[in-house]
């Protein structure tokens, strides 16, 4: 919001004495939510709603978490074969007849013992618990990240009640499959779309924030964008982004070096130093690309 130059006093108008009371300035509008807002909502159905700022706008959404089991992914099908650089190739395996050929009995023999053996160590390895399916059901059971999407795309709303229309107009979406979604459908209001501050992004500052050099990068401002950019490239499908900010790339370092340097002590300390060593041409062009292809995929809706 830009500030408003003070106004100069009339000439004409008497000073005022050491006794006069002071007047309180009147608060200046914001558009941003009053915190007296009622969450009960948003707390009875486990979903709230998210502001997202990105080049093209700012706009509102919603955003879940839920376990993995309890989640139809969205269908990206029809994104990506609209999107020549999304499209996946079908790849079709085909598994060539082997022919053995046994030239002696003693060699015979030798196959015969060993496809015993095997058998043997498949029937063992099945009488114990299998890796594999004991960590296919944790994952299930981690919570993930939902939005608002459709057919693979961020539905984005340029105001409250426009979201508002949306979610009460039936139209479908991945949300949808959601048990509490038919409550929120019936009771939100506009008014209930304000977001916390901690469900506030602003993506759009984040490429020139980085290209002012390490002094002047703000921390608070790149972790949130690391935390929406990551919910984001699970709930889409990106998985692009999602290699870029995994563990052990160069902008998850940066993720882990800011995140120490608010730290106080030698932890912060040590912190600084490593974002010293960053690259800020590197990060720079690292977010560019993930701001750029989490825009891609939004639709934006007035």
């Amino acid at each position: 919001m830009a500030r408003q130059s003070p106004q100069r006093p009339d000439a004409d108008e008497p000073e005022l004495d050491d006794t006069t009371e002071p007047v309180e300035p009147e608060e200046v509008g914001t558009d941003r939510p009053s915190a007296n807002v009622d969450r009960s909502l948003w707390e009875k159905v486990g979903i709230d709603p998210v502001e997202i700022a990105l080049p093209a706008g700012t706009g509102f959404t919603l955003r879940a978490y839920r376990p993995a089991r309890e989640l139809t992914p969205t269908d990206v099908t029809e994104r990506d074969q609209d999107d020549p650089f999304l499209a996946r190739r079908q790849v079709i395996e085909e598994e060539d007849d082997e022919t053995v050929v046994i030239l002696d009995e003693d060699v015979a023999d030798e196959f015969a013992a060993s496809d015993e053996e095997d058998e043997r160590g498949r029937a063992a390895d099945a009488d114990e618990p299998d890796e594999e399916e004991a960590a296919a059901e944790e994952a299930n059971d981690e919570e993930v990240p939902a939005f608002l999407t459709h057919k693979g795309r961020l539905l984005l709303f340029k105001t409250p009640e426009s979201l508002v229309s949306f979610i009460r107009s039936g139209a479908p979406n991945d949300l949808s499959q959601l048990d509490s979604w038919q409550e929120l459908s019936e009771r939100v209001e506009p008014a209930d779309i304000a977001p916390l501050d901690e469900d506030t992004y602003e993506l759009d500052l984040v490429v020139e924030n980085l290209r002012g050099g390490h002094d002047t990068w703000d921390p608070t401002l790149l972790i949130e964008a690391g935390e929406v950019a990551r919910d984001l490239s699970y709930a889409l499908r990106l998985p692009a982004v999602l290699d870029m900010l995994s563990a052990g790339s160069s902008l998850d370092d940066l993720d882990e070096a800011l995140r120490a340097s608010v730290n106080g002590g030698v932890g912060g300390f040590l912190g600084r130093r490593r974002l010293k060593k960053i690259g800020a041409q590197t990060a720079s062009l690292g977010w560019r690309t993930i701001v750029g292809k989490i825009s891609a995929v939004v639709d934006w809706r007035d």
